[in-house]
């Protein structure tokens, strides 16, 4: 069942004139789109990705469309769990409360198994450990913030998941697509277990899901290639893809509409929630069980190193790394 949510889109952003927003992978696609809409609405928003050229390019053409906008660029490579940590030392060095984490970043389909720095299958260690991981640092500076939001990106391809705990890693087998749907059905079950967990500890924080249909970005051309099936039709046939500006409107929605409620998960909301404007998505089954979800929560501190608990009590203790 579809919300009222009527044709929602970034100029019903309320403007603000403060507050911090981390947004990974967004140097391009749906993650740039969200630092534009943001940044022009009076957010300070922290670009995050791979690679400095890329993110100064980005910067110099948001400042370029609005002078004002105040938008930085930080390092982080999410397939490296030291990556990680240095960036959250820096960030909690500063001390400066996070009002909004978007985990956006995202692998997909790459047709050999590729394995991140330390030994995971690149799709669930970079879509799902990285982030969880991220978030679990950053947890003191969320805390910090009186309406803190997370916001996991997760993606259709999740209806056809399943956590198979007896191969995380596609060890023993591996399928670029299925491993690709494990990643995002465990951004989503992340992201619904996150509010669970906040509610429990007092946490403060809100946690919401989203997904933005299929969209136009380069995800399909750098993971599956170029001349794979779906890179074949993102190339010649990208009036199948709704554009990416579109596709960041669930997100965006999630983030900073004081509608947007935590536990939420949010889409497009025509043509089985492929393209169209935000509204309430639907949660496969599978992700709704919680059994699931706190086992894979469990095992992904036990994989990421990272101990949520640990980390709130750093802020409550006034400890830093």
């Amino acid at each position: 069942m579809q919300s009222e949510i009527k044709n929602w889109t970034t100029s019903q952003i309320p403007l603000r004139n403060s507050g911090l927003a981390l947004i990974t992978g967004s140097t391009e696609g749906i993650g740039y789109e969200d630092a534009v809409a943001l940044s022009s609405s009076g957010w300070d928003v922290i670009m995050m990705g791979r690679n400095a050229q890329k993110g100064a390019d980005a910067i110099a053409k948001i400042k370029q469309a609005n002078p004002k906008t105040k938008v930085s660029f930080e390092k982080i490579d999410l397939a490296d769990l030291s990556s990680i940590s240095a960036f959250a030392s820096r960030m909690i060095s500063k001390g400066q409360a996070i009002d909004l984490l978007i985990n956006n970043a995202g692998v997909m389909t790459p047709p050999k198994r590729l394995e991140t720095a330390d030994g995971f299958e690149l799709q669930f260690g970079t879509n799902h450990i990285g982030h969880f991981a991220l978030t679990a640092q950053l947890l003191p500076l969320l805390c910090k913030s009186p309406y803190a939001r997370v916001v996991t990106v997760s993606s259709v391809a999740n209806r056809a998941g399943k956590i198979n705990f007896d191969d995380l890693q596609s060890t023993s087998s591996y399928n670029p697509s299925k491993a690709y749907s494990q990643s995002k059905l465990a951004n989503l079950m992340f992201a619904l277990e996150l509010q669970r967990q906040s509610e429990k500890h007092h946490w403060g924080i809100t946690s919401i899901a989203s997904h933005p249909g299929v969209s136009r970005t380069n995800l399909l051309i750098t993971g599956a290639g170029r001349w794979s099936g779906p890179g074949i039709m993102r190339t010649f046939l990208p009036f199948l893809f709704q554009p990416t500006a579109h596709g960041a409107l669930p997100t965006l929605y999630a983030a900073t509409s004081p509608e947007a409620k935590g536990g939420a998960y949010y889409g497009p909301n025509k043509m089985t929630e492929t393209r169209g404007f935000p509204a309430i998505a639907k949660i496969p089954s599978q992700a709704e069980d919680e059994n699931v979800a706190a086992k894979l929560w469990e095992v992904s501190q036990e994989l990421s190193g990272v101990d949520f608990s640990t980390s709130h009590f750093r802020l409550l203790s006034g400890l830093q790394e």
